[in-house]
């Protein structure tokens, strides 16, 4: 699997190959705020706006929880992830947790 990016994809089913269910995988990353950023924020808060240090730090958990995903897809011997979702939270107000989470399963030939 190694040669080629694991097919990963929000629908139930993928057109044209037939698999067999191995099972549920996840992919989980939690992040610290900074400190700096933190407070920056803090003060966007009050004009209003997005908070870009945020959405950069949400936007690198999600990438990192996909890439865990794939890992842990691969690690089954899956060829590929289906009904992949994220979620996501808060922990203790300056902490946050991003989940990958879907169904690993592995190709089979047309005659089996």
């Amino acid at each position: 699997m190694a040669d080629r990016e694991m097919l990963v994809t929000t629908t139930e089913n993928i057109p044209g190959r037939k698999y067999e269910i191995i099972g549920e995988v996840f992919g989980l990353t939690t992040q610290s705020k900074n400190f700096v950023k933190n407070f920056g924020a803090g003060l966007k808060s009050v004009v209003g706006g997005e908070i870009h240090s945020y959405t950069k730090m949400l936007e690198d958990s999600r990438n990192q929880a996909l890439e865990r995903l794939r890992q842990a897809a691969e690690d089954k011997g899956a060829d590929a992830i289906v009904m992949m979702r994220f979620d996501s939270s808060s922990i203790s107000g300056d902490m946050q947790s991003v989940v990958a989470y879907g169904t690993a399963v592995r190709f089979i030939a047309d005659n089996e």
